[in-house]
C-alpha cells in the first residue's frame, strides 16, 4: 500500500488519515492494524458509537449499520467501503452531492456464497440435514423401497441458475464439476455465457424453467428482480425440481413458495434467505420438511474480514493515486 499522496486527490495522506471500522461481528481493526500500515483507525460495533466517531472518519467501512442519517454526521467523510456487495441502502445521490465515493463489497464472498449454494443442494440431494434430523433423535433408518426417497445423484441433472454474474458464474463451475448442464439467465445475455453451457435473458426465464432440475437464484435484488419466481414461475417447474436462493429473500414470492412445496409441487427447497429475517418464529418454513434454512450465513467465511480489508486497500492506493475509479465503484 503506498502512501504518497498526490496534490489535489481527496484523501489525506496516510499518516493524516483517519479510517472507521463499523460492524457487529468482524474485527476488521485488529487485522487491518496487524500490517503496520501508520494509519489511524478506530472501530464500532453499535449505531451510537458510529455516529460519535464518524466526525472524524476519512474513511468508513460499513454495511447494516449504515443509514443515510449519518451523512450530517460526516464532514470530513470521502470513501464509504461497503462490506457487503448490497449497497441498496446507501443515498447514491446524496453521497454524490457531498463528494463521497462508495464502492461496493462484490466478490469478496464469492466462493463462499457459490459453495454454500452447493451446500444446500447436496443437503437436499443426499439427504444430509434429513440424516441429521435423525442423528438428534438416536432414529437408524431403514433401507428406502421407494425410490423417490432416497439419494439422489446430480449427473445428467440441469440447473437454471439466474444471475449469473461472479457468484453465479462459480455456482456455474461447481455444478458442471458434478457434471450438470448449467443454463444462465441474466439481464444482459450479450455480456456472455460465462461457465454456463448457454445463457438467457430475464424475459426468457419462464421458457427455460421447465428444463430445471434444480433453479438456483444468485441475482442481485432490483426492481426486475423483485418477485422474478412467483407462482407462475413454480409452475413452470418440474414436481421433482429443487429451488436453492442465496439471492436475496424479496426475489421470491414466499407465499407462493410455501404453497408450492406444501402441495409437493416441487421436491423441496435450500434457503439461505427469506423475505423477512430474522425468520418470523411462526413461519411454516420452520417446520416443513422438504426444505434446508440457513440463516443468510452464505457469504459467511472465515476470510470474509481479509478480504473486505484487501478491496479497501487497492482503493485507498487508487484514490492516493488520483486514479478517476476504484474497484467495485458505485459512487
Amino acid at each position: 500500500m503506498t502512501h504518497q499522496t498526490p496534490i489535489g486527490t481527496a484523501l489525506p495522506p496516510a499518516d493524516d488519515l483517519r479510517i472507521l471500522f463499523a460492524h457487529g461481528a468482524y474485527d476488521m481493526k485488529r487485522i487491518f492494524d496487524a500490517t503496520a500500515h501508520g494509519i489511524n483507525t478506530m472501530q464500532v460495533s453499535n449505531y451510537a458509537d458510529l455516529e460519535s466517531a464518524l466526525p472524524e472518519a476519512d474513511v468508513l467501512v460499513v454495511s447494516g449499520l449504515w443509514k443515510n442519517d449519518l451523512l450530517k454526521h460526516a464532514p470530513k467523510l470521502r470513501y464509504i467501503q461497503s462490506v457487503s456487495s448490497g449497497t441498496n441502502q446507501y443515498d447514491t445521490n446524496a453521497l454524490q452531492g457531498h463528494g463521497i465515493r462508495l464502492a461496493s463489497g462484490q466478490g469478496v464472498n464469492r466462493n463462499a456464497v457459490s459453495e454454500h449454494a452447493i451446500g444446500l443442494l447436496l443437503s437436499l440431494t443426499r439427504r444430509l440435514a434429513f440424516a441429521r434430523d435423525n442423528q438428534h433423535a438416536a432414529f437408524w433408518r431403514a433401507e428406502q423401497t421407494d425410490p423417490m426417497q432416497r439419494e439422489d445423484e446430480l449427473p445428467g441433472k440441469t440447473m437454471v441458475i439466474v444471475g449469473t454474474g461472479g457468484i453465479g458464474d462459480r455456482i456455474a463451475k461447481l455444478a458442471q464439476a458434478f457434471d450438470m448442464t448449467v443454463i444462465g439467465v441474466r439481464r444482459d445475455p450479450a455480456k456472455g455465457k460465462g461457465a454456463a453451457d448457454e445463457v438467457h435473458s430475464f424475459k426468457d426465464l419462464h421458457s427455460v424453467l421447465p428444463r430445471a432440475d434444480v433453479l438456483v437464484l444468485s441475482c442481485p435484488l432490483t426492481d426486475e428482480t423483485r418477485n422474478i419466481i412467483d407462482a407462475k414461475a413454480l409452475a413452470q417447474l418440474k414436481r421433482t425440481a429443487l429451488f436453492i436462493n442465496v439471492a436475496r429473500g424479496a426475489c421470491v414470492d414466499e407465499g407462493a413458495l410455501v404453497q408450492a412445496l406444501r402441495d409437493n409441487r416441487i421436491a423441496g427447497a435450500g434457503l439461505d434467505v427469506t423475505a423477512t429475517e430474522p425468520l418470523p418464529a411462526d413461519s411454516p418454513i420452520w417446520r416443513m420438511q422438504n426444505v434446508v434454512l440457513t440463516p443468510h450465513a452464505a457469504g459467511e467465511t472465515r476470510l470474509y474480514e481479509r478480504n473486505v480489508l484487501s478491496l479497501l486497500n487497492r482503493n485507498l492506493d487508487r484514490l492516493w493515486a488520483g486514479e478517476s475509479t476504484i474497484v467495485n465503484q458505485i459512487v
